[in-house]
């Protein structure tokens, strides 16, 4: 299994990416790209005591970083000599199984859409992060790379968060909940309503585990394992449950820290704590997939660490060996809507 890994994006590059790709040769066997300015690679593994390449180390070399400044629908194609445009041609061509990034999420996004291209038939691609819930976790998928949705896009979704939780998290039959305001199928917008219809009778035809609407309160309780919805809730979602995560670590650091009795009995509920806060780390995870690109494509947390990058290469191993891309790939007929031709024909094409 090879990775190509984009050592300069992120907060903390090139030095954490490349020393989490170190620790990913030594704990995973996997062989690394490395892609970016050959003499800050060079410059970092000197630092790290390294003067050759390991074996299972390679670099490609790339002079320009894409910065969070640049726009991100063109940074790729105007700087072509950047890491993240070499890694993600690296991929296309063949020259690795996935390509991980801290980088520019948007930027990503549209270089991986249009670089190494939707599978086809995929209207949309989506970002499909697990997040804590008291189930063991769950895929949401969308989390905000599309805001604006269509009944069709969420349809895919459903499907795409499906197989992901199926191959890669490994629930059989996966239970795919539609984020909403309320359980009943007439709440929502006509956006959710329409969605409803369609996930249903993919669940009748069993296609899909689709257990109805959920609530957020239950989706974090872990009543579902694929929490599907357009980017735009998706993202508030995601965001109310890492600022939740904050306040609640901020509040029970307050408290044991208040007194001798309280650091006491933090200490007895050390393990415990300890087992929350890897819980509610997001560098255990390593990343968010892009889920419906025709290859692996990660996006690691821009403050990732080399324990976070570490870890989002062991995700992009697992995504590149599920199966999923190829399980979307054959299921794509029942995620498709009919687009009616302008000669009063229904025609099953999509672009």
């Amino acid at each position: 299994m090879k990775i190509i890994v984009d050592a300069m994006g992120g907060d903390n590059a090139p030095e954490c990416n490349v020393r989490g790709a170190l620790n990913a040769i030594k704990e995973y066997g996997v062989e690394i790209i490395l892609v970016g300015r050959g003499e800050d690679i060079l410059g970092t593994l000197a630092d790290e005591g390294i003067g050759d390449l390991p074996a299972g180390l390679e670099i490609a070399h790339a002079n320009q970083v894409v910065e969070m400044s640049d726009n991100p629908a063109t940074a790729f194609k105007e700087k072509k000599d950047s890491s993240l445009t070499v890694g993600l041609n690296l991929l296309k061509n063949g020259n690795g199984d996935a390509f991980v990034s801290a980088g520019s999420t948007g930027a990503l996004l549209s270089a991986a859409t249009l670089l190494v291209h939707r599978i086809k038939g995929i209207r949309r691609a989506a970002m499909a992060p697990v997040v804590p819930t008291g189930g063991g976790g769950a895929v949401l998928i969308d989390c905000g790379a599309t805001a604006e949705g269509t009944p069709e896009y969420l349809l895919q979704f459903a499907f795409m968060g499906s197989y992901y939780a199926e191959h890669v998290l490994g629930r059989p039959e996966p239970r795919v909940g539609l984020l909403n305001i309320g359980a009943e199928p007439s709440k929502g917008t006509e956006l959710q309503r329409q969605a409803h219809e369609l996930l249903t009778k993919a669940g009748t035809e069993g296609r899909i585990h689709f257990v109805g609407n959920v609530e957020a309160r239950e989706a974090v309780q872990g009543s579902v394992d694929v929490i599907v919805s357009d980017g735009y809730s998706g993202n508030i979602f995601l965001k109310t449950m890492e600022g939740t995560g904050l306040f609640l670590a901020q509040k029970m650091k307050t408290m044991f820290m208040k007194n001798t009795k309280s650091k006491l009995a933090a200490l007895l509920v050390a393990d415990g704590i300890r087992d929350i806060k890897k819980t509610l780390d997001s560098g255990e995870v390593g990343g968010t997939a892009l889920v419906g690109i025709s290859k692996p494509v990660i996006k690691a947390h821009g403050s990732s660490d080399a324990f976070a990058i570490k870890n989002a290469i062991r995700q992009a191993c697992t995504f590149a060996n599920s199966g999923l891309i190829e399980d979307i790939t054959e299921n794509i007929e029942y995620m498709r809507l009919p687009v009616p031709a302008k000669n009063g024909n229904n025609d099953q094409s999509t672009l």
